[in-house]
């Protein structure tokens, strides 16, 4: 087979063309807290939960990146803390032979979709062993958020390019 790894790390897939491989999926980070534990089983109020979603990449070397996908998730019985949950759920990702946009969007859509299973059975896992019923992460639909960004980094490019054209030109 051609999908050969060596020490964890894809076999060179250049003479094949381009490659896209999930190289290892792990949890980075998992926190769990229930601040006011025991009194707060007895509270008797509607929760509001608030949930936190961020994402950070790094580059590993010329083809390998690691996703972080992070969740926190905060849930309040009126004034009071019922709990907090936080995960980073990563993966190392193999990029071989694709364009500088295409690795953009993979890393911004793929990557994450690949994660959100995990990071979604493992914060409800935590939520319920903590003694609340279980949370499940509704699904997130991570090509409109990728676009939203591409949408972000035009704008902030516009604003910069004005605001480089509004300055004057220096004496030469």
């Amino acid at each position: 087979m051609s999908d050969e790894t060596t020490n964890g790390a894809a076999a060179p897939a250049a003479a094949n063309g381009p490659a896209f491989t999930v190289e290892k999926i792990y949890v980075k980070d998992v926190s769990f807290e229930v601040p006011g534990a025991p009194a707060i089983f007895a509270e008797n109020v509607q929760p509001e939960l608030q949930l936190n979603l961020n994402q950070k990449v790094q580059r590993l070397n010329e083809n390998a990146f690691e996703v972080v996908l992070g969740v926190t998730l905060t849930c309040k019985a009126g004034e009071k803390t019922a709990y907090v949950a936080e995960v980073q759920q990563a993966g190392v990702f193999g990029l071989v032979g694709l364009e500088p946009q295409a690795i953009d969007a993979l890393l911004g859509t793929q990557c994450p979709n690949i994660l959100f299973p995990y990071i979604r059975q493992l914060v409800s896992d935590l939520v319920q062993a903590g003694g609340f019923p279980p949370f499940f992460l509704q699904p997130i639909n991570f090509e409109a958020l990728y676009g939203e960004t591409l949408r972000q980094r035009a704008a902030q490019n516009n604003a910069d390019g004005e605001l480089a054209a509004a300055e004057p030109a220096g004496n030469a």
